[in-house]
């Protein structure tokens, strides 16, 4: 499972359903696997595997909703598109309630899924990107002195470098030293953009 193409991951319990789903997911171009049993999927997930899942809510042994939940005690950011038969309306909307993408209500239009899959597949790919850069702006962090990220937090914090370093006990010339290396090794053009990756990283532990 390391390919970067993205994948649509298609678990449903019956075989005319599944074959049917990957039979038009690759008639438009789109890379899919299909799976029997939520267990089955899960023992074959990898997380850094991008793409979405098609997932049925009632199926025998693990539910769509017990799987859902297992992918969030998991910390799995990928999408989760819930395909329901008419009774099931009030187990999608907690679906819905607990982070799936979207839900379709047997039976629908091969066009209104695709649609779904490819919104999906885009915020799949927004979020890897804003995870892949958070993790390089905590690299980055990581690269600074105790010193250097004194110097960072009184920055971002607002504070005039004459501040800083009547702060730090040390002189305005040093300041300006520490806050040109911060600057650099974080990859900031400017001090609106430091304050933001400080924000991420708050946001982000």
């Amino acid at each position: 499972m390391n390919d970067t193409r993205p994948t649509v991951f298609v678990v449903d319990d019956d075989d005319a359903v599944r074959s049917a789903l990957r039979l038009l997911l690759k008639s438009v171009g789109l890379s899919a696997v299909t799976y029997a049993s939520a267990q089955e999927f899960l023992d074959a997930y990898d997380p850094t595997r991008p793409g979405c899942v098609i997932l049925d809510v009632r199926m025998p042994g693990m539910s769509g909703l017990e799987l859902q939940e297992q992918l969030n005690l998991r910390g799995a950011t990928i999408p989760v598109i819930f395909i329901t038969g008419h009774g099931d309306i009030p187990m999608a909307v907690e679906a819905m309630q607990h982070g799936a993408f979207d839900f379709l209500q047997k039976p629908f239009r091969d066009q209104e899924l695709l649609d779904r899959v490819q919104r999906a597949l885009e915020k799949d790919r927004a979020v890897r990107e804003s995870l892949r850069a958070s993790e390089r702006i905590r690299e980055r962090y990581e690269t600074l002195t105790p010193r250097e990220r004194e110097v960072l937090r009184l920055v971002t914090a607002g504070k005039p470098n004459k501040i800083m370093a009547a702060d730090l006990g040390v002189s305005q010339r040093t300041v300006e030293i520490h806050r040109a290396r911060v600057m650099e090794k974080m990859g900031a053009d400017s001090l609106a953009q430091l304050v933001r990756m400080v924000m991420d990283l708050e946001r982000r532990p």
